[in-house]
This record gives structure tokens, C-alpha cells and sequence, in this order.
């Protein structure tokens, strides 16, 4: 009998009435993530409670057999890839949620998706502010794993922000908490901020206490376009100078509008109002507040706008404002009109190196010879730079990994960073090096080891070199695509 026959054994005697999967669809599905770069399990655990969990992982270390969580699989760097031969953690189902809305706080499952969280949240008057593209789909495990942050991330921060305690399993199977649902707690050493954006290598979360505010009483939504990057960008930073502080500013490069354009067009749906926008770059804004203090924003920006010359519009109610949303939501997926595979890079440059990066950006595309539309969150500095190429040309493919890693050196000698909020997986670990000291990442990995003396949990992810190129993309169609 194999070791991991062994191990499968074992663990279905230790929990007769817990779903383990083995069949090959089931191990098949739980094998990648939005990285698309398969690495089969042995088996795909459901657990009923959280005692299994805790069963789970102390036969892991005995079995010595990798454990990796997962919630939709929407991560985009690998994070969710198991080890080949280890057990997935499937959590996807638990989604025990409670609003507190006197202390303005939510107890949620890590099954539970961000939107359904924001949607238990709004009917009580209040709101959970991050706001990842993937809200349908991302669940609060996931985006607790790699500290996600999104479209509201420069007004309202990032996961972290809005986190009181956590609770779950060390890796040896002990059931630990941190934090609790108190707003003031120092005690000890902050563990909760550590596990925050640790991707599942330092513990199983199976629960949070969240922070939630209240909800916006109003909100504007302006669409303005631009002749090129440059006054796009630099209207965003007049937006900053002026210290208004939208709760969304993000910025669409004319090739991204391009895309989106050309993807309506052979459709046969797009609509009249938006040819006046999609030939050139895009900043799409937001404002949120009380209605007096939104009416004057909205007319500060206004004036901005003019000011640059930008042809807008305005939107003050939900149907409108979701008008002016089809260009953004659209773009991801009509970037395949230039390649069938992406590199998807969720890089941040402060906003001082924001030209330098599309001059960059320019410089590459004649370098490498590959389009790299850009989109993002200008007010931060979180960009998405994609490199499309055809991953059945061996040339384009390798003009894309030099130029992903060429972009990664540059931004961070421009003081950025590799990630903001996708986090390192497997597809940055080749990058680590770039934004860290061997110190540094000494250090880590001496966090890791005592977290996880044994490396049962989503091992090689972070430390261990990965390139995604070396390794097939699985051509799947997956559950956000449109």
C-alpha cells in the first residue's frame, strides 16, 4: 500500500461520517485555481466540524501529507493549487454568518462570499467596505489568505482593516484564537495580522469577527474619457491634489477600452451612449457619503474634469451608475481578443512613480512585442498590468515571462511592490527575491517553521521557486469568466 493510500485510510477510519472525495472529477476541480496550473490531490475533505479539522491536520503530520484550504478557487497566483498528492480542505460550504449590527460587527464563516456578506450587512443599514472584482465569488477565507483589498481599497483599506479576531487550527491540529469581538485588544503578541495574508501556510481559519461601517447614505458615479493615459492619470492626481477622497478611482488604459470596444461591436451590443467613451482611456469615480457632502464632491469633479478637457457623464442613481460599470466589468475578459492566455499582475508603485510605470508599460509592448493593457486603482497605486500572449507559440511565451520579469525588477526599483493584494503563491515565489533581503525572507521563513514545524500546510507556496510558464495551463472556463 502507498503512503498516501495509507494516509487516506487512516483518515477515513478517524472520520467515517466526513465527506472525502476521491473520485477524479472531484480531485480534478480542487486541483487549480484561477492560475490554471493543475496539481492533483489525493482527496478533497468536507468537513462537518470543526473537530474534524483538528483530526485532519494531526494526521497530516503523522501521515506527512500537505494540507491545503480552499473557498471558491478564485485566487489568481496559485495560493488554492494543492500539493500533488495532499488533501484539500474544501470550506466552500461554511457559511455560518451573524450580523451584530449594535456593535456593528459580522461572525462569518470562511465559506461565506464577500457579497453575501455585504448584502446580510446592508439590511441592517451598514456595510463591509473591501470589495474585490471576484465578490461574487471570493470568500471571506480566501480574501483573509491573501489580505484582499479592491475597488474601495485607497478610501477604506484592505482585508486587515476590517478584522477583530480570527479563530482555527494551527498545524498541529490545536484550535487557537486571536483576537476577539472587542475593538481594543493588545494581548500578547498580534498573531491575527500575521495569519492575515499568510495564504494558508501558517493556520486553518474557520472563523472572523468583522468590523462594519455604516452604510453610505448617497453615492456618484462618473465615467470620463480621456485622449491618453497620461491626462487620464494626471486628472486622478488633480482628483488627489484637490484632497477629495473618492471611495473608487480607477483608471483604463485605451487598449483595455479597446478590447472591451471590439468585444461589443462583434457581439452586437454596444450600446449608443458608449461609443462616445470607448475610444480612449477611462477614469471611472466614485463618491460616497452623506448626500450633501456627495452632491459637493460630485461637483468638484465636475469642475476637474472640465478642467482637463474630459468628456464625462454622471450617474446619481443605481441603474445609471451600473451604465456607467459596463466598461470595467467587461474588460478582464475581452482582453482574450489578444492572446488566449493572460499574465496577470497585481503590481503597486507609489503614486509619485505612477508615469514611470506607463512609460514602462509603453517602453515594454515595443520590447517584447506583446499587448499589455492595464487597468486599476489609480488611487492607490494597484495596478492589473496583463501580458496577453498564445501559449502554443513558444517565442510569444517566452517574450512573456521576460517581460513579466522585467516588469517585476522595475517596479521594484521604482519602490513598489510584486503584489497588493493577490498575494505570492505559486506564481511570485520566483519573485520574492526582488522585493526582499535574504534577511528578510530568513525571517519568514523561521515564522513558518514554527507555525508549521512539519510543512503541512499549502507547502512550496511563497519560499520555494515556481515558474507557471515551465507548466500547462489547464484551458477551463471558469465560474467568473464572462
Amino acid at each position: 500500500m502507498s503512503s498516501q493510500d495509507a494516509a487516506l485510510k487512516a483518515l477515513t477510519a478517524a472520520l467515517p461520517e466526513t465527506v472525502v472525495l476521491t473520485d477524479t472529477d472531484s480531485l480534478y476541480r480542487a486541483s487549480f485555481d484561477n492560475l490554471r496550473v493543475s496539481r492533483l490531490p489525493s482527496a478533497v475533505i468536507r468537513p462537518r466540524a470543526e473537530e474534524d479539522i483538528g483530526t485532519v491536520l494531526r494526521l497530516a503530520n503523522e501521515q506527512g501529507i500537505a494540507v491545503t484550504a480552499r473557498g471558491a478557487g478564485s485566487a489568481t497566483t496559485g495560493a488554492a493549487s494543492p500539493m500533488p498528492g495532499g488533501w484539500v480542505l474544501d470550506l466552500s460550504d461554511w457559511k455560518q454568518l451573524h450580523i451584530d449590527a449594535e456593535s456593528m460587527m459580522a461572525y462569518a464563516q470562511p465559506g461565506v462570499t464577500v457579497e453575501e456578506l455585504d448584502r446580510a450587512a446592508r439590511a441592517e443599514g451598514l456595510f463591509y467596505p473591501p470589495d474585490p472584482g471576484s465578490k461574487r465569488f471570493a470568500t471571506i477565507g480566501g480574501t483573509l489568505a491573501c489580505n484582499a483589498g479592491g475597488l474601495r481599497g485607497a478610501k477604506y483599506g484592505v482585508t486587515r482593516d476590517y478584522v477583530y479576531g480570527l479563530e482555527g487550527f494551527m498545524a498541529s491540529g490545536a484550535f487557537v484564537r486571536w483576537g476577539l469581538d472587542v475593538k481594543k485588544y493588545v494581548s500578547g503578541y498580534n498573531i491575527r495580522d500575521l495569519w492575515i495574508g499568510s495564504e494558508g501556510t501558517l493556520g486553518i481559519i474557520t472563523g472572523a469577527v468583522l468590523k462594519l461601517l455604516p452604510a453610505p447614505r448617497a453615492q456618484t458615479t462618473l465615467l470620463a474619457r480621456f485622449p491618453d493615459e497620461t491626462a487620464a492619470l494626471e486628472t486622478a492626481h488633480a482628483i488627489l491634489r484637490a484632497r477629495l477622497v473618492p471611495s473608487i478611482l480607477e483608471f483604463l488604459d485605451r487598449q483595455t477600452v479597446e478590447c472591451f470596444r471590439r468585444r461589443k461591436v462583434e457581439h452586437g451590443n454596444l450600446d449608443p451612449w458608449l461609443e462616445r467613451f470607448v475610444d480612449g482611456a477611462l477614469l471611472l469615480i466614485e463618491v460616497d457619503g452623506h448626500p450633501a457632502e456627495v452632491e459637493e464632491n460630485g461637483q468638484q469633479l465636475e469642475t476637474i474634469l472640465r478642467e482637463a478637457g474630459a468628456r464625462f457623464e454622471r450617474a446619481t442613481d443605481f441603474d445609471a451608475a451600473e451604465r456607467l460599470w459596463t466598461v470595467r466589468r467587461g474588460c478582464s475578459h475581452a482582453m482574450f481578443a489578444l492572446g488566449d492566455t493572460k499574465i496577470n499582475e497585481d503590481i503597486v508603485v507609489p503614486l509619485r512613480s505612477q508615469h514611470a510605470l506607463l512609460e514602462l508599460i509603453a517602453e515594454m509592448q515595443e520590447t517584447i512585442g506583446l499587448p499589455m493593457p492595464t487597468f486599476g486603482h489609480a488611487a492607490d497605486g494597484n495596478f492589473h498590468v496583463h501580458i496577453m500572449y498564445h501559449r502554443d507559440d513558444p517565442e510569444e511565451s517566452q517574450r512573456a515571462q521576460e517581460g513579466i520579469e522585467t516588469l517585476m525588477a522595475r517596479v521594484v526599483e521604482m519602490g513598489g511592490a510584486i503584489t497588493g493584494e493577490h498575494g505570492i503563491g505559486l506564481a511570485k515565489t520566483h519573485f520574492l527575491h526582488l522585493q526582499h533581503t535574504p534577511e528578510e525572507i530568513r525571517i519568514m521563513r523561521a515564522l513558518k517553521d514554527t507555525f508549521d514545524p512539519n510543512g503541512v500546510l499549502n507547502p512550496e507556496k511563497l519560499f520555494t521557486p515556481f515558474k507557471p510558464s515551465d507548466f500547462p495551463r489547464e484551458m477551463v472556463r471558469m465560474p467568473w469568466d464572462h
